[in-house]
């Protein structure tokens, strides 16, 4: 497949966000890898509260990690070199290959207006990138080196390739199709209504050199009978001269990490599939604290995964009553978090259930929460702030973002995780959550049955997570017994080969491959905005 030792590419582009280009993306992946190709993800910029870190220590997408999981590959910051993290309606914290260079306002970013001063993260404000163009070269350095070690890359785009306002300065759709001269295949939700107009008008509103890069349409998500579709098919192609490349069936519970939302990955396909009874003889009943800017939400994931584990997003006191766990999750924005929890009566709820020694997690913005003492003159830039008191733990702000893969034990149990934050937690008293071998402290803080931890994927440990749902049981009162054979690696591992399934029966392989191979065929025809 190499071309004068540089790989092929293809870029999956949406009608809409959330149209299936992660899934899609992940699923070409796994089917190439299955048959013998050597392939890559890739997504210029990615904008998401859901990140994970390499094993370089680079911060990226967590959607980019599951795909190169999908390609059999380990993740590296290569595959996506700019990640917008969102910390409001109108700033993000820019991380380019993997390490934080500033806080930016939209306008700053999109190049209508001057970028705001480096808040947060280890760069001086002349490493701060001034708008999304000049992010441009370095994107398609990391593409191109993709493109030498691999024999194909497969690129996610973002958005709509059609949002014309911000085309000038795009490096994620047309703009890095455009340079990189790959093929564009747009994928289409059919299930929201009015795919034929978004697939056409989609094409319509884009330059003629952008459009002789679109090869052809996916349709996602279809139900009922191929047969009746196919009429409207043909009709598109008579309509823009470009084949749809596949029909892809709706399907419960497939998916993988999402850059943003509450129907992600594992825990959806628990949701959506029929219930598995519990192995025990009662179930587990799990609140999920659905704090503002929250961020690595998939850590519950694992939990959904149990049998008889029932996991719900909360938003009121009362909903933390008949709850065995609650669980205060990560967020961006964790001063603001906490006003939150406070404003919703989930502050004087959580402290009521420590009181009575019911189970309370932390998890990164979630334990320092817990904590004693917040000093942010970085994230919120809010200062001294009184946390909950549920943890002898004070917290402070620190420039630097901690990004790390550890390992230790907890419970007595192998786990490891990753680590995302600014907060440095300066630990008081109680017990540590995870030490290493040697007993030393690693990690964390537990008084009663609350814990804290800033290690993000923790759950994911399956000896550790079976321990810690026994323990919280026991303490709920409830005869609930995890299931001993559950594993979490092997349940991603069945979805990514039900995403590779999905492309390799439902869409035109022989033409992915052509496109691939070869780039976009020649002479495909302009479609004039406004034409029939």
């Amino acid at each position: 497949m190499s071309r004068g030792g540089r790989g092929g590419g293809l870029l999956i582009a949406g009608t809409t966000s959330d149209a299936g280009k992660s899934v899609v993306t992940a699923g070409i992946c796994r089917w190439l890898v299955r048959r013998g190709v050597k392939v890559a993800p890739f997504k210029g910029q990615n904008m998401s509260l859901n990140s994970f870190v390499t094993r370089e220590g680079a911060e990226i997408g967590r959607a980019q990690a599951m795909q190169a999981q999908a390609a059999r590959v380990e993740p590296t910051a290569l595959m996506n070199p700019v990640l917008l993290k969102p910390g409001g309606d109108r700033s993000s914290q820019v991380v380019l290959m993997g390490r934080p260079v500033g806080e930016m306002s939209a306008r700053g970013y999109f190049g209508s207006g001057p970028a705001a001063g480096p808040r947060s993260g280890d760069a001086s404000p002349e490493a701060t990138p001034h708008g999304r163009e000049a992010l441009l070269g370095p994107v398609l350095e990391c593409l191109e080196r993709l493109r030498g070690t691999y024999d194909a890359v497969i690129c996610e785009g973002a958005g709509s390739p059609a949002e014309i306002n911000l085309r000038r300065t795009d490096i994620v759709n047309m703009g890095i199709a455009r340079a990189a001269r790959l093929p564009v295949v747009v994928v289409g939700d059919i299930d929201r209504g009015g795919v034929f107009a978004s697939f056409f008008g989609t094409t319509a509103l884009l330059s003629p050199e952008d459009q002789e890069l679109i090869a052809g349409y996916l349709v996602n998500k279809f139900r009922g009978d191929v047969s009746l579709l196919e009429p409207g098919l043909e009709m598109l192609r008579g309509l823009t001269g470009r084949a749809t490349l596949g029909v892809l069936p709706f399907r419960h519970g497939l998916g993988i990490d999402e850059e943003d939302g509450l129907r992600v990955s594992l825990r959806g396909a628990v949701r959506e599939s029929p219930a598995t009874p519990p192995y025990g003889e009662d179930v587990l009943r799990v609140a999920v604290c659905a704090v503002p800017l929250m961020s690595n939400f998939t850590d519950v994931d694992a939990l959904a995964a149990e049998p008889g584990v029932v996991v719900r997003f909360v938003d009121r006191p009362e909903e933390l009553a008949d709850a065995d766990l609650v669980v205060v999750p990560g967020t961006r924005g964790t001063v603001r978090a906490l006003a939150w929890l406070r404003a919703r009566g989930l502050a004087d709820a959580l402290a009521a259930r420590a009181a009575e020694g019911r189970p309370v997690l932390g998890i990164c913005g979630g334990y320092q929460i817990l904590g004693e003492h917040i000093d942010d003159e970085v994230e919120s830039r809010a200062g001294a702030v009184p946390g909950l008191g549920l943890l002898p733990v004070r917290v402070r702000f620190a420039r630097e973002k901690t990004l790390a893969r550890p390992v230790g034990l907890a419970l007595g149990e192998a786990v490891e995780g990753y680590e995302i934050h600014h907060g440095v937690a300066e630990v008081r008293g109680g017990d540590a959550f995870v030490s290493d071998a040697d007993g030393s402290a690693l990690d964390g803080c537990r008084v009663g049955a609350v814990t804290g931890t800033h290690w993000h994927g923790a759950l994911e440990s399956d000896a550790f997570r079976r321990r810690f749902l026994t323990e919280v049981a026991r303490t709920a009162g409830r005869r609930f017994v995890p299931a001993p054979d559950t594993s979490f690696g092997v349940l991603r591992e069945e979805q990514l080969d039900l995403l590779g399934d999905l492309i390799e029966e439902h869409a035109d392989t022989d033409a992915l491959m052509r496109l691939i191979e070869e780039g976009a065929p020649a002479g495909l025809p302009f479609i004039p905005p406004g034409a029939p």
